[in-house]
């Protein structure tokens, strides 16, 4: 057991064991609100990055930057940045605000964020609720510092939206404060926004984001639920406009046989383990497809180090978390980045690079 004197010199692991003795009580509580009690926790707590160096074997270099681990955030989870300070502190390699919208939304009518506790899984119908982009890049401009590579999720409102107008300017906006930006096209609670993943429009948008001056390497974010067709489309889009990733994927409209969850048959988009599988197979052949010629980050279901390693195997440089950290807290980092360490040894890889897309032949297959 660890002496007090040691615990004073572990904050960060002194504000996992108290996030985690929360999550009991998080839990009885409406999921959103719970959400946004963390939230404010994050905002207000004195997190001090820990001091203990990540494995070497965990580090990679993509998209001009350099990641002392790959296991980032993903977006959703602070669409307002009102916690990335603290959540950069945490242990993460990287963390992903957003999605924000050019002006302030409020979203859909609540109830609209569900726990699937039985499936390890999470619906939601937020509908891009966030504070809008004035107040996003504020709370941005007010970050003191980024002591891990931070990324900005970008999306449209759902009225009065021009894409290729406003991801252009969204870009513009956030670029001096980020390391890079995701031009998000796939979200399932905007009437109308995965159609901007159809050929002709996603390359209107991609070469009007490709003439913003000083901009950050950008990624487009892609749904599970996409073609094999429509995900080749994606994919040479985004090469041929300049993009330097894709994020496969978001949440998925489908609802994979055997749910046992009471809420398992609400409406909205579907993340966790209940996506590993297909979100692990639009990764494999988007690998595929793109050739070297873009960097993709692997998101949907992770919960262990094996599962990172999954990703990462399937064809991902770096990997996101959304609702194992909702659901396990920030304890959930060092336990996961000690597992993928030995999860990499004991495959044979003396580092992360090393095990990118070994294994996506085999996962494209589904």
């Amino acid at each position: 057991m660890a002496t007090l004197r040691s615990v004073r010199h572990k904050p960060s692991a002194m504000l996992s064991a108290a996030a985690s003795a929360l999550l009991p009580i998080l839990r009885r509580m409406d999921a959103e609100r719970a959400h946004g009690i963390a939230l404010r926790a994050l905002r207000l707590a004195p997190v001090r990055r820990s001091r203990v160096p990540d494995d070497p074997a965990l580090a990679i270099s993509v998209l001009g930057r350099a990641f002392a681990n790959p296991i980032g955030l993903a977006a959703g989870f602070d669409k307002g940045a009102v916690a990335a300070g603290g959540l950069m502190r945490l242990g993460f390699g990287f963390i992903e605000t957003g999605t924000v919208t050019p002006r302030p939304q409020h979203g859909n009518p609540k109830p609209r964020l569900f726990r699937l506790e039985a499936d390890r899984g999470i619906i939601n119908r937020l509908g891009f609720n966030n504070p809008g982009l004035d107040a996003y890049v504020r709370e941005l401009a007010a970050l003191p510092n980024r002591p891990v590579p931070l990324g900005a999720n970008l999306g449209i409102n759902k009225e009065g939206a021009d894409p290729v107008r406003d991801y252009p300017a969204l870009v513009a906006a956030v670029a001096p404060h980020v390391d890079y930006a995701v031009i998000n096209v796939s979200s399932p609670n905007t009437p109308g926004l995965r159609d901007l993943q159809g050929e002709a429009q996603l390359r209107a948008i991609l070469g009007a984001v490709a003439e913003v001056p000083g901009r950050p390497p950008v990624l487009v974010k892609i749904a599970p639920d996409l073609s094999h067709d429509g995900l080749a489309a994606v994919v040479e889009a985004c090469a041929a406009h300049g993009v330097q990733g894709l994020i496969a994927g978001n949440t998925t409209i489908s609802r994979p046989d055997g749910l046992r969850s009471p809420r398992a048959c609400e409406a909205g988009g579907l993340s966790g383990t209940p996506l590993f599988a297909l979100s692990n197979t639009v990764l494999a052949r988007a690998f595929l497809l793109a050739r070297g010629r873009l960097t993709l980050i692997g998101v949907g279901g992770v919960f262990s180090g094996a599962d990172a390693l999954t990703k990462i195997r399937a064809g991902a440089s770096l990997v996101q978390l959304y609702t194992g950290f909702a659901y396990h807290g920030p304890a959930l980092i060092p336990r996961l980045k000690a597992e993928l360490a030995a999860a990499l040894k004991a495959a044979g890889f003396a580092r992360v690079q090393d095990a990118v897309g070994t294994a996506a032949r085999e996962f494209s297959e589904g």
